[in-house]
């Protein structure tokens, strides 16, 4: 099942070769021993290690789909064989990818609740995603939240972000911070700038699934920047949002992918490690979140 498989100003066949646009959802998979000893045979060391260092056992499979999304973007979008990618990470913690060396390869993965999305162009342009769970657990009453927020968020967008019923201001709380990741993971900044410089006004105050909203702008310091926003939401409780600079990008919804996606790619080309048993055990005894 697609969350969308239908694109807006070009053929089908053009936007595979430019732009792709993937969402994983997490629940969907319950691996079984096999399945999670063949998909991390797929995988890099490092990755590995970095995987094995979590807790539970959500954000490990959320991690590990995000770096299959990613060798797969590369691997068939650049006609590369799977298991001669390389990934590394840049002096910010981007991945890149450094072999082979291609020209336009840009991606990026973002994962949040239930979701792992990876947005992917052939070209130069800056590319950023983010995908966020709408959901407040913070334990302390939504003012005081906010109250210590303050600095995150321009005076223009606390006006934006409080109006209507404490649903509607959670929903446009999430929203702003998923424009605000996207953006600066496509700069490759991280969240270390001064986010109050950073500043979003948005004009189509709900989203769907149904449709892309592009009409979001972005002001630094004050001035209009030459940015286009593409948001959406993914399920009721899941926004996201895909930073390109320039306009007029092309439009596309997310096309859902599975694991049978994921294990038809693996099926064929060799393993990049050695199937690790223990590794795979250590994983089933991780912890669930509640």
């Amino acid at each position: 099942m697609k969350l969308l498989s239908r694109y807006i100003h070009l053929e089908i066949t053009k936007m595979v070769e430019k732009h792709v646009c993937w969402a994983f959802k997490i629940s969907k998979w319950n691996p079984t021993f096999g399945e999670m000893l063949n998909c991390t045979s797929y995988i890099q060391q490092e990755e590995k290690e970095r995987l094995g260092r979590f807790v539970y056992k959500n954000d490990f499979k959320s991690s590990l789909v995000g770096r299959l999304l990613m060798r797969k973007f590369v691997s068939e979008n650049f006609v590369v064989p799977y298991n001669d990618v390389i990934f590394s990470r840049n002096e910010r913690g981007k991945p890149i990818v450094i072999k082979p060396h291609l020209e336009g390869a840009n991606f990026n993965v973002s994962h949040h609740g239930d979701f792992v999305v990876l947005v992917g162009s052939q070209g130069k342009k800056f590319l950023g995603v983010d995908v966020m769970k709408i959901e407040y657990k913070g334990g302390k009453r939504l003012s005081e939240y906010f109250r210590l927020m303050c600095r995150q968020f321009s005076s223009y967008e606390w006006e934006s972000i409080k109006q209507g019923s404490e649903e509607e201001q959670i929903r446009m709380f999430y929203r702003h911070w998923c424009l605000k990741e996207s953006y600066v993971k496509a700069i490759g900044v991280g969240i270390t700038v001064d986010l109050q410089n950073i500043s979003f006004s948005i004009h189509t105050k709900d989203l769907s699934q149904n449709r892309i909203v592009n009409d979001t702008t972005l002001y630094l310091n004050g001035k209009r920047q030459n940015w286009e926003f593409h948001e959406m939401l993914l399920d009721r409780d899941h926004c996201a949002a895909i930073a390109m600079s320039g306009s007029d990008n092309e439009m596309i919804l997310f096309e859902e992918i599975t694991i049978q996606d994921l294990k038809g790619l693996l099926e064929g080309p060799v393993p990049i490690l050695e199937r690790d048993v223990q590794y795979c055990n250590s994983y089933f005894n991780k912890l669930e979140k509640s």
